[in-house]
């Protein structure tokens, strides 16, 4: 689905990867990494909890409400004076939602493959995650996804499709379900940070090209 890979690969993904480190202080490349691992995981989080008619539901009317991807049109604003805190803390609520008791798991994983303290990874996930939702709630609304299978149609669309993102969500699962040394993340950002020769689709390849891996 070529939605993320535009979305990223535009000026509007310079602007966050140069926007999010701008507001946790961290550099371009190591802000880049971390938001190509953290992005599936938090896809994928999605994606597990719209498995569920209830999950799907909530997150339907999340969608069609308040992340509707009116933020997406002026991260400009977003960034100029500091990130609002009220986008922080929506940002926390849904990272609440979707990683539950294992966001310091998720956090310090990331931390230990990026090399960025997990301080500043919980930042990146907080300002990563509404816009994430803003993104596919604009989605949403341009394709008329109106039931739970066609939401979930669409993340795993945006995951790649097909073998891949049928992989790639195993991990994941994996990695939400385990008590979690870190190793699925391990496995799941070798896939999405590949420098393998092959054309890759969706996410892995997008993001592997977009931040120069």
């Amino acid at each position: 689905m070529s939605g993320l890979l535009d979305l990223l690969n535009s000026p509007m993904g310079k602007q966050l990867i140069s926007g999010v480190a701008g507001q946790t202080g961290q550099p371009e490349n190591k802000t880049a990494d971390v938001l190509s691992m953290a992005m599936p995981l938090l896809m994928g989080a999605m994606k597990k909890n719209a498995s569920t008619p209830g999950g799907a539901q909530g997150l339907m009317s999340a969608l069609s409400s308040k992340h509707d991807g009116s933020i997406l049109d002026n991260l400009g604003g977003l960034f100029g004076g500091g990130v609002d805190q009220g986008v922080m803390d929506d940002g926390a609520g849904i990272l609440g939602h979707v990683f539950g008791s294992k966001q310091p798991q998720v956090e310090n994983a990331l931390s230990s493959k990026s090399g960025i303290d997990a301080g500043s990874i919980s930042q990146i996930l907080k300002i990563a995650a509404p816009i994430l939702l803003g993104y596919l709630g604009k989605q949403t609304k341009q394709q008329n996804v109106s039931s739970p299978d066609a939401l979930s149609g669409l993340l795993g669309g945006l995951m790649g499709g097909g073998n891949t993102a049928n992989k790639q969500q195993s991990l994941i699962e994996s990695f939400l379900d385990s008590d979690g040394d870190g190793s699925v993340i391990d496995d799941l950002a070798g896939m999405v940070l590949n420098s393998g020769g092959q054309k890759k689709s969706g996410l892995g390849g997008l993001l592997g090209g977009l931040f120069g891996k």
